[in-house]
C-alpha cells in the first residue's frame, strides 16, 4: 500500500479531471444545442486549393437548427451536411456589414488562408436571411450561421439601389417583359449550374421550342459559359469574356457577362461579330497607317492631349538621334525638348524658357498651328509642320530640307548666271512657257526689236508681246507658227522650227524655237542682214568665176586644137630631115633637128595633156574598164620612158611579182599614170640617182609606186604637187600629177605622196582590185577657187 500510494493518488486525480472535463463537455454540448443556428469549425491549417475547395469542417448545433440550415442546400451536390449547407448558401448574394456586395466563398476562403474576419447577411429568394460571422480560435477556423428569421429579425434588399426593389415588387411583369423583348441573350442558372430561366433572344439563338423545353433539357450555350457560370459563383465576381460561339449555325462572336446573382448566376451575351469586325479593320488600318508613316522620309510624332509622345516613326527616331528606351517610355513634350536642349539638337535661342513655353502653349486652342523652320547646330535645316490630332494631342512633320534649300540656292545662283550670260549674248532670246506667257528675256532681245525693258511684264502673253513686235514684221502667219511650236503639246508640234522674216527696216532675221525639257520653248533671233549681204556678192562672184572657168575651158579646147595642126606639120618635117630624106646633114644641123624633134614632142604631150585635163574638168572622160595585167603594164609603161632614163643616165628598176595577176582597170589610163610619175621622177633626178617601180597586192587593194632618190619636194609644194599647172620647177606645166590624182581617182582608189627635201619622192596610186559599180565619168567638180588658182 505504501509502495502504491502514489500511483494511486495520480489516478484518483486524473479521474477527476476526466469527470470534470465532461461536465465541460456537456455544458458546451448543451450550449450549442441551446444556440439556434449552427457552428462550424475546422482544425486543419492547410490554406484552400482554390475559392471552391470547402475543406472538411465539425459541425454543431441543434438537429431544429440543422433542419432549417439544410433547406438552403438544394443545389449542392456534396453529401456531407456541412459541406452542403455551404454550397448552398454559397449560391445567395450577400452583403456585408457595411452594405457593399460579397460572397460567402471568397469570405471563407480568406478566413482560412489569411485569417481575415468576415460578418455577412445572405438573403434567399425566400426572402430569408441568413448571418453568417467568421472569426479564427488559435489555429482554427471558426463559422457562426445563423437563421435571422427564427429571431424575427428583418433586413432590407440591399442589392437593388434607388428603391429597385419597390419598383420590382410593384410590377415584376413589366421588369418580366423588358428582358423578354431585348435584343440580346439572358439566362439565369441556379447554384447548380442548371438553367433556370432565359429570354426570348436566347432561346432563338439556341433552337429551342420553348422556355420549358430549355430548362428540362438544361440548354446552355457550351461548356465554356457553364465554367464561367462557376467560376462567378465561387468567387462572388462578374466574369467578362469576348469570344467566339456558334449561334444557330453561324459562328459568332459574343460579349459574355457573368453576375453571381441570389441563388446562381445570371448570363448576358452580347453580339458583337460586326463590332469586332470594325475594330479588327480600324487595328489594321492603324497598322497599316503606322507602317506608311514609317516608310516615309520624314519625322512624324504624335503627341496626346496629355502632351505625351504616343508615336513615333523609325525617321524621327534617326533624325533626332534619340535613344529607343527613352522614346519607349513615351516622354512628354517638355522633357523630350529639354533631351534635345540637353544633347544640343535644338535650333540656337535667346531665351530658351520662353521659347519653350511657346511650343508647350501650341497645345491650346489656336486658330492655325505655324510652320517653322529649326536650323539645328549640325547645320540640318527643318521643316516643322503641325496639325491637331484627331485623337487629341498634336501632329508633328519633321522634313529635311536642308537638300532642298541647298539646292534652290543652287538653282537660283544658276538661273541669274544663266540670265547674266543670256545677256551677253548678241543672239535675241525669248523663253515661254506651255501656257503661252513669257518666262525669260534678255537684252539683246528688246535691243533687237527696240522694245524698252519696262515693256516686259511678268507671264506675259505671247499676242501681248507680239503685238509690240508687229510694228517691224506684221506676217501674222509666221507669228502663228511660232505660237503652235510654244503651246501645242503634240509631239508633232514639239520639234525644232527655222525660218527667216524680212522686217520693214529691210533687215533680215533667222529665227529658231526649241522644246526645252521643263515643257518650254526657246525662241532665238539672229541678224544675219550682213551675212545676206556677203552671200549675195559671192554668189554673183561665184557665178562670175564659172562664167570666166567656161571661157577658159574653151579657150583651151580651141588653142589646143588650133596648135595641133601646125605642130604635127613641124613634127612631119623634122622627121623627115631627121631621116636625111632631103639630103644627108652636117653635125649641126642634125642637132638642130633632133631639138626640133624633142621640143615639138614635149609640146604634143603638153597638148594631150591640156586636153585629158580639159575633159576631166568637164566630166566627158570615160574609163574603158577591162581586165588589165599589172605587170605587163608595169613592164611597157617603163619601156615608153626607158629612152629619157638613157639620156639621163638614170635606171628604172622594176619590183613586181610576175604572177601579181590582173585587176579591173583601163589599161591605156593606167599607162598614162605610170609614164606621168616616171616623167616627173626623171625631171627630179640626177646621175647615180636610181627610180624604183614596185606592184603589190593587198586584199582587195593594189598599191602601185614610183620612188626615186632625187633631191626631193619641199613641204609647201607638196601641199599643192597634185593640183593643175603646178611645177617644182619651170621644166614642165604642171599637168602630169594632176591627171595622175584624177585618173586614179576614177578607178576609185586614191594617190599619197611623201617626201623629204634631198630624200627623193615616193608617190603610192592605190587601186581597188575590182573596179567601182558605176565608175565615175570624171572627178567631181573643181571648187571655184581651185579653177581660178588654176588659170
Amino acid at each position: 500500500m505504501r509502495v502504491t500510494d502514489g500511483a494511486r493518488g495520480s489516478v484518483e486525480v486524473w479521474k477527476k479531471r476526466s469527470r470534470t472535463l465532461e461536465d465541460q463537455l456537456a455544458w458546451a454540448d448543451s450550449i450549442f444545442g441551446a444556440h439556434p443556428g449552427v457552428v462550424l469549425i475546422w482544425d486543419d491549417v492547410a490554406a484552400p486549393a482554390a475559392d471552391g475547395d470547402w475543406g472538411s469542417p465539425r459541425i454543431y448545433g441543434s438537429p431544429l437548427a440543422l433542419a432549417s440550415m439544410l433547406r438552403f442546400s438544394d443545389a449542392a451536390v456534396a453529401a456531407e451536411p456541412s459541406i452542403r449547407i455551404l454550397q448552398g448558401l454559397s449560391t445567395f448574394d450577400a452583403h456585408a456589414a457595411g452594405g457593399e456586395p460579397t460572397r460567402l466563398g471568397p469570405a471563407l476562403a480568406r478566413l482560412r488562408r489569411e485569417g481575415a474576419p468576415f460578418s455577412l447577411v445572405i438573403s434567399t429568394p425566400d426572402g430569408v436571411y441568413v448571418e453568417v460571422d467568421g472569426r479564427t480560435a488559435g489555429a482554427r477556423a471558426v463559422v457562426w450561421i445563423l437563421d435571422a428569421s427564427v429571431r424575427g429579425v428583418e433586413h432590407g434588399s440591399g442589392d437593388l439601389p434607388d428603391g429597385g426593389g419597390k419598383v420590382l415588387a410593384g410590377d415584376p411583369a413589366a421588369f418580366l417583359k423588358m428582358w423578354n423583348t431585348t435584343p440580346f441573350m439572358a439566362w439565369r442558372v441556379n447554384g447548380g449550374l442548371e438553367l433556370d430561366w432565359a429570354n426570348p433572344a436566347y432561346l432563338e439563338a439556341l433552337r429551342a421550342k420553348s422556355l420549358d423545353s430549355a430548362v428540362q433539357r438544361n440548354l446552355q450555350l457550351d461548356a465554356a459559359v457553364v465554367e464561367m457560370a462557376r467560376k462567378a459563383i465561387d468567387t462572388g465576381e462578374v466574369i467578362e469574356e469576348v469570344r467566339t460561339a456558334t449561334v444557330g449555325e453561324a459562328r459568332r462572336t459574343l460579349r459574355l457577362r457573368m453576375a453571381p446573382i441570389s441563388g446562381g448566376a445570371a448570363g448576358l451575351a452580347i453580339d458583337v461579330t460586326e463590332t469586332e469586325a470594325s475594330r479588327d479593320l480600324m487595328s489594321k488600318q492603324q497598322r497599316a497607317h503606322d507602317e506608311t508613316l514609317n516608310a516615309l522620309a520624314e519625322g512624324v510624332a504624335v503627341f496626346d492631349a496629355q502632351k505625351r509622345l504616343v508615336f513615333h516613326n523609325l525617321a524621327f527616331e534617326q533624325m533626332w538621334g534619340v535613344e529607343a528606351a527613352f522614346l519607349a517610355d513615351r516622354p512628354a513634350h517638355a522633357a523630350w525638348l529639354d533631351y534635345l536642349k540637353e544633347k544640343r539638337k535644338l535650333p540656337a535661342t535667346a531665351n530658351y524658357a520662353e521659347w519653350r513655353a511657346g511650343e508647350l502653349a501650341l497645345y491650346q486652342e489656336v486658330a492655325e498651328l505655324p510652320e517653322d523652320l529649326w536650323v539645328l547646330p549640325d547645320g540640318r535645316m527643318l521643316r516643322v509642320a503641325r496639325q491637331r490630332h484627331p485623337g487629341g494631342g498634336m501632329l508633328m512633320i519633321f522634313s529635311d530640307m536642308t537638300n532642298e534649300i541647298s539646292l534652290r540656292s543652287q538653282y537660283d545662283a544658276l538661273l541669274q548666271t544663266q540670265k547674266a550670260a543670256l545677256d551677253k549674248l548678241h543672239e535675241a532670246i525669248v523663253v515661254f512657257g506651255l501656257d503661252g506667257r513669257l518666262k525669260l528675256s534678255n537684252a539683246a532681245f528688246s535691243e533687237m526689236w527696240d522694245l524698252p525693258r519696262e515693256t516686259f511684264e511678268a507671264d506675259m502673253p505671247f499676242e501681248k508681246l507680239v503685238a509690240a513686235c508687229k510694228a517691224k514684221f506684221h506676217d501674222d502667219a509666221v507669228w502663228a507658227q511660232v505660237r503652235a511650236r510654244i503651246t501645242d503639246p503634240s509631239p508633232e508640234a514639239r520639234t525644232e522650227f527655222r525660218g527667216e522674216m524680212r522686217r520693214s527696216d529691210e533687215t533680215v532675221l533667222k529665227f529658231l524655237t526649241r522644246p526645252l525639257p521643263d515643257g518650254a520653248t526657246l525662241v532665238a533671233f539672229q541678224d544675219i542682214t550682213a551675212d545676206r549681204r556677203v552671200e549675195d556678192a559671192l554668189r554673183e562672184r561665184a557665178e562670175a568665176f564659172e562664167e570666166a572657168d567656161r571661157l577658159k575651158t574653151q579657150f583651151v579646147e580651141n588653142v589646143s586644137y588650133q596648135l595641133r595642126n601646125p605642130l604635127q606639120a613641124i613634127q612631119g618635117n623634122a622627121e623627115m630631115l631627121h631621116h636625111k630624106i632631103f639630103g644627108p646633114l652636117n653635125d649641126r644641123q642634125a642637132e638642130q633637128v633632133g631639138s626640133i624633134i624633142e621640143a615639138s614632142g614635149n609640146l604634143s604631150k603638153l597638148i594631150d595633156n591640156i586636153l585629158d585635163v580639159a575633159m576631166v574638168e568637164a566630166g566627158n572622160v570615160q574609163l574603158d574598164l577591162g581586165p588589165m595585167n599589172i605587170y605587163e603594164t608595169l613592164t611597157e609603161s617603163v619601156q615608153m620612158a626607158a629612152s629619157k632614163a638613157r639620156d639621163t643616165e638614170v635606171p628604172i628598176r622594176i619590183k613586181c611579182d610576175p604572177e601579181i595577176g590582173e585587176i579591173a582597170a583601163d589599161q591605156k589610163r593606167i599607162t598614162q599614170v605610170i609614164v606621168n610619175l616616171l616623167s616627173n621622177a626623171l625631171r627630179h633626178t640626177e646621175r647615180g640617182d636610181t627610180i624604183t617601180v614596185t606592184a603589190e597586192r593587198a586584199e582587195d587593194l593594189v598599191r602601185l609606186t614610183v620612188a626615186d632618190t632625187g633631191k626631193g619636194m619641199n613641204f609647201e609644194a607638196q601641199a599643192h604637187a597634185f593640183d593643175s599647172f603646178q611645177s617644182g620647177d619651170r621644166r614642165g606645166a604642171g599637168l602630169g600629177l594632176a591627171l595622175v590624182r584624177s585618173f586614179v581617182e576614177m578607178h576609185g582608189g586614191w594617190v599619197a605622196l611623201k617626201s623629204e627635201p634631198g630624200r627623193g619622192v615616193t608617190v603610192t596610186c592605190h587601186l581597188p582590185a575590182h573596179a567601182p559599180p558605176e565608175p565615175p565619168a570624171g572627178p567631181p567638180p573643181t571648187p571655184p577657187r581651185e579653177r581660178r588658182k588654176a588659170a
